[in-house]
């Protein structure tokens, strides 16, 4: 282990899940903590203050979605949602819950690593995009506070997950003009293949719900666009 080791909270139900994914991580070089249900999952967490959770959405003693919005509150950190339910609602609701990805069982081990390695470089250039962007940014009654990280639309404070902030602020750099969905998955999750198509417009559509859906302008078959909403 070096200083520069980061911790993987793995928290899943069924054992030889759980184990695996406690390998694979460990052979990339992650130092990895465990748990089979949601109260050892806050524990653990609490222990090993992790720099990513990978997260079971059906837990015994607390479901994925209440570890996730008890986690959040605590101490915000990347959140990687395994779920076995495909219906867009209940993936929004887990984003709403502050899950900033999620990925469909059965999944790849390598396509679980390379998300969450995408997050942690998610992470390390929003703390570095901070520094660079306008303090506070006005679009129609839509401002956004990039030092304090708060939104407000029509005076009125929106609270938005740190994924949904980040997508919000790349959207914001060029109001009224098109971002593509390519250079949005890339500067927001760090990927851009296939695979992101469908986080993308999940996370616009959790977006939309709360600073309003005129806000966002989808340009079909290339992006979203930030507007006024006036």
């Amino acid at each position: 282990m070096t200083e520069t080791t980061r911790t993987v909270l793995v928290v899943e139900d069924d054992l030889t899940i759980n184990q695996a994914l406690a390998d694979r991580f460990t052979a990339e070089g992650f130092a990895v903590a465990r748990a089979v249900d949601g109260p050892t999952a806050l524990t653990e967490a609490a222990r090993h203050t992790p720099d990513v959770v990978v997260l079971d959405l059906m837990l015994p003693g607390l479901d994925g979605l209440e570890v996730c919005r008890r986690l959040q509150i605590e101490r915000p950190v990347p959140v990687l949602m395994l779920t076995a339910k495909t219906d867009e609602t209940d993936i929004l609701v887990g984003l709403a819950a502050g899950a900033d990805d999620y990925v469909n069982k059965p999944f790849r081990m390598r396509e679980v690593v390379a998300r969450v390695q995408a997050l942690l470089r998610r992470v390390e250039r929003a703390a570095e995009l901070a520094d660079t962007r306008v303090p506070v940014q006005t679009v129609g009654d839509l401002e956004i506070d990039a030092s304090a990280r708060r939104v407000r639309v029509a005076g009125k404070e929106v609270h938005l997950t740190p994924l949904e902030f980040d997508l919000l602020g790349a959207l914001a750099e060029r109001p009224g003009s098109v971002r593509h969905r390519e250079a949005l998955m890339t500067q927001v999750w760090g990927w851009s293949d296939a695979h992101g198509t469908r986080t993308l417009d999940s996370h616009v559509k959790a977006l939309r719900a709360k600073i309003g859906s005129a806000r966002v302008r989808t340009v079909h078959g290339v992006g979203y666009a930030l507007e006024s909403g006036q």
